[in-house]
């Protein structure tokens, strides 16, 4: 593993910044490098020779749409407004997913409305500047919150909880990863197999000498194309992805236990263990929906391998497929539709991709009925816990790597501003004295391969609220107004990608990287595709 000492000592979230700039707008929805995937071996050298062409390649955007999509996502209801009198906890578990961001920009650029729009994952696509831990801090995150005036709706507030996770890499000890690569017949197609294969490839060159990669293919039947290859035999490994073919059906089961067999026969101790699965999702032999396949994974996430999977390509896409493994199998999900995403991910993400920090780490948000009569959370519809859930240890959760954050949102409707449903009780009284508290924030967590939990309680005060948030508040609260609007919500009233827009752009703060600027070109595009 090359030396991250840099990182450990980087302000919150550089980790997630020190990557290739991506152009602004419509430039970066360009497919950029699914032109050219060579098949011919190279040297180290020439390899980063070609990645820099790939880059210089942009072809029209998305010309291989299909006629009948055949895509598949998750249908998990969003939460109602809660009264805080009969319901005062919110439970759920973290999600550092970012799959749902760049999948949606590919349905924009592709001219098509977005499905499968999860508002947390927009939101956590990008960078917040929330105060790091310190180095010798006793818990390996910090809680910052914030309440403003909702931007959709005056007479509601909006509640921003921010964790930021330290950058600091809990271990030395090398990783042992499993490449897991879906060859069948649903990935011919450019934006599939040629890009996974380029996208591992900028994954080989962050490993060294002490880092150990198998690679399984799998289609009709799984194959193992190597084991424990030393991660400094570039060439080797690379070559390797660069003989890929796609043909056959798709046994996906069968190779998720090949890849953990192995991932457990080189299994490091104290070190990064680590199935890395990319396909499309579409496995249609042996066990294949969500509930057969993370039946199958959950046993493995408790020996200490990990999972990460990434999303390819569009027509067939098993979104919430993809998305139920990595969530019980202790992982991450992204989605890949350009070079520069792969590069996001797998270079410049890379620590917070593969480090864990923070095991199983649930919120439970406690609301203050004296001020607060009704609240919402704004996506997280498929990872809200049972209150109970919060105490349980043997409850999975989401994982939180370095340098990684998690940001969510509450809609909240101050006492005495009740909408009109029940709030004339002749024999109930809300009023709560001696707290002004908003809301009080309790997280649990485990540290890495530890069984009991600790919990952390942040409570939001009066002072949390201001009437003039900072950049990073506006812009969040813009993704996740245009979130309410690309996802259909039914509490989407009032909001308006317009404003979201505007807002937005007026929020890009230093934006080295230009992503949140590509935010504002893909809400314009929105506008364009719904008309």
């Amino acid at each position: 593993m090359r030396d991250r000492t840099s990182t450990e000592t980087a302000r919150p979230g550089s980790a997630r910044r020190s990557r290739h700039r991506l152009v602004a707008a419509t430039a970066v929805l360009a497919l950029g490098a699914l032109g050219a995937c060579s098949n011919g071996g190279a040297s180290d050298a020439s390899y980063g020779q070609e990645v820099a062409q790939d880059d210089a390649y942009a072809p029209d955007p998305w010309p291989y749409a299909p006629t009948e999509p055949q895509e598949e996502y998750d249908d998990s209801p969003e939460q109602p407004f809660q009264d805080v009198a009969t319901s005062p906890l919110s439970t759920f578990a973290s999600d550092v997913d970012t799959a749902s961001y760049s999948n949606l920009r590919r349905q924009l650029t592709q001219g098509t409305q977005p499905q499968g729009v999860r508002i947390e994952e927009l939101v956590n696509y990008f960078d917040y500047d929330y105060p790091a831990p310190a180095p010798d801090a006793e818990d390996p995150f910090t809680v910052t919150t914030q309440v403003a005036d909702a931007p959709w709706d005056p007479d509601h507030q909006l509640a921003m909880i921010g964790v930021q996770a330290t950058d600091a890499v809990p271990t030395s000890r090398g990783n042992n990863v499993v490449f897991l690569l879906d060859v069948s017949g649903s990935m011919d197609e450019p934006d599939k197999l040629p890009l996974l294969a380029r996208s591992f490839e900028l994954l080989v060159e962050q490993l060294d000498e002490d880092d150990t990669v198998s690679i399984v293919t799998y289609a009709g039947s799984d194959t193992v194309l190597a084991d424990s290859v030393p991660g400094s035999e570039r060439r080797t490994l690379v070559g390797i992805l660069r003989e890929l073919s796609a043909g056959g059906s798709t046994g996906g089961a069968r190779g998720l236990e090949t890849a953990y067999e192995l991932a457990t026969k080189n299994f490091v101790e104290g070190g990064n263990n680590r199935v890395i699965l990319a396909t499309d999702g579409d496995f249609n032999v042996g066990p294949s929906t969500p509930e057969q396949l993370t039946d199958l994974i959950e046993e493995h996430a408790r020996t200490g391998v990990h999972i990460s999977v990434l999303g390819f390509g569009m027509g067939n896409l098993k979104d919430s497929t993809m998305e139920a493994i990595a969530d019980h199998g202790n992982g991450n999900y992204a989605y890949i539709d350009t070079l520069d995403e792969a590069r996001k991910v797998l270079v410049d993400e890379f620590d917070s991709t593969m480090f864990v920090v923070a095991q199983d780490l649930k919120l439970q948000v406690e609301l203050n009925p004296a001020t607060v009569s009704q609240y919402r959370l704004l996506g997280y519809d498929n990872r809200r816990l049972e209150d109970e859930d919060f105490d349980d240890d043997t409850k999975d959760a989401g994982d939180v790597g370095a340098g990684h954050s998690v940001t969510a949102f509450y809609e909240l409707v101050p006492a005495g501003r009740e909408d009109g449903s029940g709030d004339d009780l002749d024999y109930q009284d809300r009023k709560t004295r001696g707290s002004d508290d908003f809301l009080t924030v309790h997280v649990r967590y485990k540290d890495p391969g530890a069984t009991e939990s600790t919990e952390v309680v942040v409570p939001a005060g009066a002072d949390a609220y201001t009437r003039s948030p900072g950049a990073d508040f506006r812009f969040a609260s813009a993704v996740a107004e245009f979130g309410l609007v690309a996802s259909g919500s039914a509490y989407a009233d009032g909001a308006d990608p317009g404003r979201a827009r505007d807002r937005a752009a007026e929020a890009l703060g230093e934006d080295p990287y230009g992503l949140r600027s590509e935010f504002v070109g893909l809400i314009e595009r929105y506008e364009q595709v719904a008309g």
